[in-house]
């Protein structure tokens, strides 16, 4: 016997009915935080270079935001996943596929795209950038990687009647040659006794398309968290690298200076030494690693 609703239609009469354009939908679109770690120049060929994590941006060749700085991203296609609609765009925009992507956020406030009621399903991937070619795409003249800089200004704690209100707010600097995009971006979190909940808010942004200031802190805010209790770092890295390499990838991430002796014993079990050598100008030969899958916790 058919199940019948409360105007006696059975499901398949109901959906024989049903009308999907009675409805506003909105545009959903899946944009990309991709991060990679590259060497910082240096001219002293003594100096182990140092690292520095960067982020790609594609200028916007059309409007709305013509001639300013976006994430990679595009509309979901008919008969795509959200994710394979990332997974495109990300491959179109540097040629790579198979690589750590995971889902960061819905964007969904009112008024964050000038073109109408467009939601922004925002991913975070992670590339070893040695050998990308990075292009723009079909709404974009130019794409380009730029150094990361997101540092607290300022903390602030206010107690309420069953919890508090935390309020950090950070300064976001990205840079590529003579060029600087800054932002003010703060994170708001209310705890209280029955529910936690945040978000991001602009406060001044010089240079950054729509919203993506807070897509990019959310997204920077993750990488660092999941850096300090998983091995999601290991998505940056080359197959085979030196300890000292992998402490700088992870200094960079973190924002902050680690101590050798303790971030070795740390990271032991989640990694194999190999028979090669790193040969570089200037340095004696270090003993190069790779990840170890057999020993993860």
């Amino acid at each position: 016997m058919d199940n019948r609703d409360k105007d006696g239609l059975t499901e398949r009469e109901y959906l024989n009915g049903y009308r999907m354009a009675d409805f506003e939908r909105p545009s959903v679109a899946a944009d990309m935080a991709i991060f990679t770690v590259t060497d910082r120049d240096e001219d002293n060929y003594r100096k182990l270079p140092e690292k520095e994590l960067r982020i790609l941006l594609v200028r916007r060749g059309a409007h709305p935001y013509l001639g300013q700085w976006a994430l990679p991203g595009g509309f979901v296609r008919t008969g795509e996943t959200t994710e394979s609609a990332a997974r495109r765009e990300l491959r179109e925009e540097t040629g790579v596929a198979d690589v750590h992507l995971e889902q960061l956020y819905t964007f969904s406030e009112l008024g964050r795209d000038p073109r109408g009621w467009i939601m922004s399903c925002s991913y975070m991937a992670l590339i070893d950038g040695e050998n990308v070619q990075v292009k723009a795409g079909d709404d974009a003249d130019q794409a380009a990687w730029f150094k990361v800089s997101y540092r607290l200004l300022r903390e602030q704690r206010d107690r309420m009647k069953d919890g508090y209100v935390q309020s950090l707010r950070n300064e976001l600097i990205l840079e590529n040659g003579s060029l600087t995009l800054t932002a003010e971006v703060e994170q708001r979190t209310i705890v209280s006794e029955s529910s936690t909940s945040s978000e991001y808010a602009v406060f001044s942004n010089d240079g950054l398309a729509f919203d993506h200031a807070k897509i990019i802190a959310c997204a920077i805010e993750r990488l660092r968290g999941k850096a300090s209790y998983t091995d999601v770092a290991f998505h940056l890295m080359p197959t085979l690298f030196t300890l000292t390499e992998l402490q700088q990838v992870y200094e960079v991430i973190l924002d902050k200076e680690l101590l050798k002796a303790a971030f070795r014993r740390k990271i032991s079990h989640l990694v194999e030494e190999t028979d090669h050598y790193a040969e570089t100008a200037g340095h004696r030969p270090s003993k190069l690693y790779r990840r170890s899958w057999g020993r993860l916790n």
